[in-house]
């Protein structure tokens, strides 16, 4: 039987790359073979230190009175609990001077689930029948975003300036000259490092879009998934930045909490309440043991310590050893690149030349158990087949063990080579 579904039903539940993504991944560790090598996927990496602060406040939960009930069994307010937007609007507040109270806060059940509602509260079909669109000011950028839209295409972007910064590095961009903002365009986002590249847009191009938007009368959307102050993935030197029409996304995935779907939004209050009417309509309220479980450390202001002391240098030290393991194996026997590592789980490659498609690359390497995600899902919002590079690109994961990392770099340097050579 065939039933039939609606505009946003086939826009939503027919594919979509981040699907792709996350079944490949879903299937690899179901079957858990031992030669898989997972360089796929945004999954953390399990570090011990703060699994046992987990386990700590799990702990200290169950013991005290009325903790498992705050945690699991009652309804929070749909833009969360409140005592835990006071605690953020109060971190931000004391470390950075930013003039926000729990009126800026909202709690989303994951980032995901944030960028799904602003880009679709924002952008889209306009009551007087105008369409706008979310400018990305540098692709390739975050391949969740690609399908957030309830119904139709929400993106336009712009490619970036590439500018070579080593033998085999190179960085991305704003390219300022080519950045035009219509009256079509609702919102500038990016994300910040950004997934897939590790790019850090510099303080100087944060300040100039910041800059841009409030000319406009638009919000800035700065996606810090991976950013300061928490997880703070950042191994290039970068600060924090908000003004009163800046959008910011924060999450727990990174910091080594991704099952409790806890998305953290700062903004304008007008933007803030309306993301709670929106968590009520689609799930009531938001779940609340990631709140829980970081209340006090955020009250504490212990939260920073964790990632400035023990997750920045974990994931420093791995981007370290696996651009090291890609200088040594791919050496100089074909043409290559890697994007600056300046934050984030990934390397992003380039390979110059490549004579296949990105994707079937990919499907090369997934069969011979490595995977990776092709890098044309990233280039969304700017459709121009003439532009190579786009089917030139991968991005790999380091945040698995030294030794998965080194055996699956093996295997991708095996199949470029293979591929050149025309086999």
């Amino acid at each position: 039987m065939a039933f039939e579904f609606s505009t946003i039903g086939r826009h939503l539940g027919t594919g979509s790359g981040i699907e792709e993504l996350m079944d490949d991944l879903g299937h690899a560790l179901a079957k858990g073979g031992p030669n898989i090598k997972m360089l796929g996927g945004g999954q953390p990496a399990r570090i011990p230190e703060i699994n046992a602060v987990w386990r700590q406040r799990l702990e200290e939960l169950m013991a005290e009175e009325g903790g498992l009930e705050r945690s699991l069994t009652r309804y929070d307010s749909p833009r969360g609990n409140p005592h835990f937007l006071e605690a953020i609007a109060k971190l931000f507040r004391e470390s950075f001077g930013w003039n926000i109270g729990p009126e800026n806060v909202a709690v989303t059940a994951g980032g995901q689930t944030a960028f799904f509602f602003l880009f679709n509260l924002l952008a889209g079909a306009m009551p007087d029948g105008r369409r706008k669109k979310i400018l990305l000011p540098v692709v390739p950028e975050y391949i969740g975003y690609a399908n957030q839209s309830a119904s139709e295409e929400l993106f336009r972007a712009v490619p970036p300036v590439i500018t070579e910064t080593g033998p085999h590095e190179f960085k991305y961009g704003v390219d300022f000259d080519n950045l035009e903002i219509g009256d079509d365009v609702a919102a500038i986002c990016f994300s910040r490092p950004t997934n897939p590249t590790g790019n850090v847009l510099t303080d100087a191009e944060v300040a100039r879009l910041s800059g841009i938007a409030k000319e406009h009368g638009i919000p800035l959307i700065i996606d810090n998934a991976y950013g300061a102050p928490f997880p703070n993935i950042f191994f290039a030197d970068a600060k924090p930045f908000w003004d009163e029409h800046v959008v910011l996304t924060f999450s727990l995935s990174k910091i080594g909490l991704p099952a409790t779907r806890t998305g953290i939004v700062i903004g304008p209050p007008e933007i803030i309440r309306a993301l709670g009417s929106m968590s009520a309509i689609v799930g009531l309220a938001n779940t609340n043991i990631g709140q829980q479980i970081v209340l006090p450390l955020v009250e504490s202001g212990k939260i920073l310590e964790l990632s400035n002391d023990i997750v920045r240098p974990f994931y420093q030290e791995k981007s370290r050893l696996a651009v090291k393991a890609a200088e040594e194996i791919f050496g100089d026997d074909f043409p290559w690149r890697v994007h600056r590592s300046e934050g984030a789980l990934f390397l992003w490659f380039w390979f110059p030349g490549l004579p296949i498609t990105s994707k079937e690359l990919y499907e090369r390497l997934k069969r011979r158990e490595v995977l990776v995600v092709p890098g044309h899902y990233f280039f969304f919002g700017h459709d121009d087949p003439a532009w190579r590079h786009r089917e030139e690109c991968i991005r790999v994961s380091f945040a698995m063990d030294e030794s998965v990392v080194r055996d699956g770099l093996k295997i991708i340097a095996e199949e470029i080579r293979a591929c050149l050579s025309g086999s």
